[in-house]
């Protein structure tokens, strides 16, 4: 895991996707990012705009449960909370109600 807590920092990656969620708690973060990652191909690099406290844990572990690469805090010219992810290739899908449980294997979400 790389952060890139520098302003200065020019390896923070350019996001290919931007998911606002200025104001959420973490559990309607997740849902929300789920939803605007759904078709994304693999490797798209994510930047997620987040003021819950929670989330520099929460998405670091939600990376790690379902196989995306969390790469850490990144500059962000508004000055506002920005973490970046990478979607994995092999990433596994998460209920579309509950975003810290895995999808049922036969696609159904159940």
């Amino acid at each position: 895991m790389t952060a890139f807590s520098d302003p200065a920092d020019s390896r923070a990656p350019a996001p290919d996707l931007v998911v606002d969620g200025t104001g959420l708690l973490c559990v309607t973060l997740l849902l929300r990012l789920r939803k605007e990652i759904e078709g994304a191909a693999p490797d798209t690099v994510v930047h997620v705009v987040a003021t819950d406290p929670a989330a520099p844990l929460d998405l670091p572990a939600w990376c790690h449960m379902t196989g995306h690469d969390y790469l850490g805090p990144v500059p962000d010219p508004a000055d506002r909370p920005v973490y970046a992810l990478r979607l994995g290739a092999d990433a596994l899908a998460t209920r579309p109600d509950a975003p810290w449980h895995r999808a049922a294997r036969d696609g159904s979400g159940a």
